[in-house]
């Protein structure tokens, strides 16, 4: 979006502004120089509608203090997506569940909380059950792991604070595509996980298989990573022909 946006404004001044540097970010990171510059802004407008921006996290700062779209953005998206993914995950979630032998789980990331948007139960015997609704844990599990692996540098290290895994584990996370926790969240219990992206290739959801160690094993990565990763990436390919 150029300096000319301006000419054909919705009539609300600092509206049109705020989209103006919304729309000069979604080229990538710019420092103050570079937004004013790729705005057509006064250095002082600029720099006030940015950091006003920045307090509602629709604006950020990478580790280079550069501005860049913030994590907001991302969390409207996925809501405005969220019916066209609940009603694509019903079937996918029964299939893994009948598969694995296993509960399956869609989770979507708000604020430091996962929460279960979806489930498919096993119907019999020991099984973890997530009630829907559920909000978990940011700082364990392998559905936290998926959520938090590919976020922005600067969220990504502010999420590992207190977390009970390591940046080396989320980096393998990014590299294999899919994570594993054995009783991270809860003892007992563990499960696998893999990340369900939006037509943009964002991750929005993750996606998991759950279950008492005993069955599920100590290493369940082994067992269920590459039938939650098919029907991860299948989601992934139902949202993109539904354009959520």
């Amino acid at each position: 979006m150029d300096k000319t946006s301006e000419d054909t404004g919705s009539g609300v001044g600092v509206l049109d502004k705020a989209a103006i540097v919304l729309g000069a970010l979604e080229a990538g990171p710019a420092t103050l120089a570079q937004l004013v510059q790729s705005t057509g802004l006064a250095r002082p407008t600029a720099h006030r509608l940015a950091v006003a921006l920045e307090h509602h996290h629709l604006v950020a700062r990478d580790m280079q203090g550069r501005f860049i779209l913030g994590p907001r953005l991302g969390e409207l998206a996925a809501a405005a997506g969220e019916d066209r993914l609940l009603a694509s995950a019903g079937p996918v979630l029964a299939a893994l569940r009948d598969h694995t032998g296993e509960s399956a789980q869609l989770y979507r990331r708000q604020g430091d909380h996962r929460i279960c948007v979806a489930a498919a139960e096993r119907p019999i015997g020991l099984r973890d059950s997530v009630p829907l609704g559920s909000a978990l844990t940011m700082r364990a599990g392998s559905a936290a792991q998926i959520l938090l692996a590919w976020e922005e540098p600067d969220r990504l290290h502010r999420g590992l604070l207190g977390a009970r895994f390591t940046a080396t584990q989320l980096s393998a996370v990014r590299r294999r595509g899919w994570a594993q926790s054995i009783g991270e969240r809860e003892p007992g219990v563990g499960s696998v996980s893999a990340p369900v992206r939006g037509p943009n290739g964002r991750v929005v959801a993750a996606l998991s298989v759950s279950g008492p160690i005993d069955r599920i094993t100590r290493q369940p990565g082994r067992l269920h990573a590459a039938s939650v990763m098919s029907s991860a990436n299948h989601l992934t390919e139902l949202l993109a022909r539904a354009g959520a």
